[in-house]
C-alpha cells in the first residue's frame, strides 16, 4: 500500500546585503556594464551572530561590457549560497543586458537566466515530545533530506547618469516551484513537497556628490525591496575621501542600523559594514557582521580601426 502526501511552503527569499550598492547585480539584472569596468565582488554576510541556525550567505558578482554589432551589451553572472536554519540555498545567474543612450545618459535593459537548488535537512528535524504545534508523525514535516531545483528569471532595467543612478526589477520572475520526494521504507510512505520561491521587487537609487573645493563626496543611497505581501527599505549615507577612504551609516526600516566602512585602491576594493539590531532581537543577538571584497579591471571598448597603416617617411 502506498500512500501519498503534498505540502507546500515557501524558501527563502533574497539576502539582505548591507553594502547593497556594491553588488547591484544581485538585485537587479539590467545593473551590470555600466561602467567601462570588469567589475568583480565576492563577499560573505554574518547575520544575528549569537542565534543558533541564523542566516549566513555568501555571494559572488562579476560583470563586464563589451561592444557587438556596433552596440554596448553586457554579461554577468551571480552566484548566492546560504542557509538558515535547516534549509540551504544556492542561486546561480546569468546576465545579459542592452543599453541604449538616454537623455545624457545610458539605459540599460537585462535579463538573468539560471537555477535555484534548495536543501531541507530533515533529518535534523526534532520534535519534543508534548510539543503543542506539530506531532512527531505531522506528514507535513520532511524527516530525511530532500533536494530539488528549478529554473530561475529574473528581468530589471537600470539607468545611469552623471549625477545619479537608478533601477527597478524583479527576480524569480517565474515564481520558480522546486518539487521534492521523500520516501521512507516503513509501509512505502511517500510524501511530496513544494517549496516556492516568491517574486521579489525592487527599487534601488542613489548618487555622488562631490563638495566644493575639497576632495570629498558624498553619496547617499536607497533599496526598496518587496515581496508584494511584506515592503522594506534601507538608506544609506556614505562620505568618501579622495576616491580612497570611505565611511558611513544606514539605517534597515525597523531592523538595522549600519555603521560601514571602506577602502579602494589601484582597482581593489574592500568593505565592512556592521548592524546593530533595533529590534528585540537585539536581546539574542550582538549583530550582523559583513564582509565585501573585489576588483575592477578597466577594459578599452574603443572602436579599432582596421585599416590602421604605418606610414614610413625617408628622410
Amino acid at each position: 500500500m502506498m500512500l501519498a502526501g503534498f505540502a507546500e511552503s515557501r524558501a527563502q527569499s533574497d539576502a539582505q546585503f548591507t553594502q547593497y550598492y556594491e553588488i547591484p547585480a544581485y538585485y537587479n539584472a539590467g545593473a551590470i556594464g555600466t561602467t567601462d569596468l570588469l567589475r568583480i565582488r565576492g563577499g560573505m554576510r554574518m547575520q544575528w551572530v549569537g542565534i543558533d541556525n541564523a542566516p549566513r550567505n555568501f555571494v559572488a558578482t562579476a560583470d563586464m561590457p563589451l561592444k557587438l554589432f556596433g552596440r554596448r551589451w553586457a554579461l554577468g553572472l551571480v552566484l548566492n549560497q546560504g542557509s538558515m536554519g535547516l534549509y540551504r540555498s544556492m542561486n546561480l545567474g546569468f546576465r545579459a543586458a542592452y543599453h541604449q543612450p538616454l537623455f545624457k545618459g545610458r539605459l540599460s535593459i537585462g535579463l538573468g537566466a539560471g537555477f535555484v537548488d534548495q536543501t531541507f535537512r530533515g533529518s535534523d528535524v526534532f520534535i519534543p515530545d508534548g510539543d503543542d504545534f506539530h506531532e512527531s508523525s505531522d506528514e507535513a514535516i520532511p524527516t530525511t533530506d530532500i533536494r530539488g531545483n528549478a529554473i530561475d528569471l529574473s528581468l530589471g532595467a537600470y539607468y545611469t547618469h552623471r549625477l545619479f543612478w537608478a533601477g527597478i526589477s524583479v527576480n524569480h520572475l517565474n515564481n520558480p516551484s522546486v518539487s521534492f520526494n521523500s520516501e521512507s521504507g516503513e509501509g512505502g510512505l511517500e510524501n511530496n513537497y513544494e517549496f516556492r520561491v516568491g517574486r521579489t521587487a525592487y527599487f534601488m537609487a542613489g548618487s555622488n556628490i562631490p563638495v566644493k573645493n575639497t576632495l570629498l563626496e558624498v553619496i547617499p543611497s536607497l533599496l526598496v525591496k518587496s515581496d508584494f505581501n511584506f515592503t522594506t527599505a534601507e538608506v544609506t549615507a556614505r562620505v568618501r575621501y579622495n576616491r580612497f577612504l570611505t565611511a558611513g551609516l544606514g539605517y534597515r526600516y525597523k531592523d538595522a542600523l549600519s555603521l560601514i566602512l571602506a577602502a579602494e585602491l589601484k582597482g581593489f576594493y574592500i568593505g565592512y559594514s556592521y548592524d546593530y539590531p533595533a529590534s528585540a532581537i537585539a536581546k539574542a543577538s550582538s549583530g550582523s557582521h559583513e564582509i565585501i571584497a573585489g576588483y575592477s579591471l578597466r577594459l578599452d571598448l574603443s572602436e579599432k580601426n582596421k585599416n590602421k597603416h604605418k606610414s614610413i617617411r625617408i628622410m
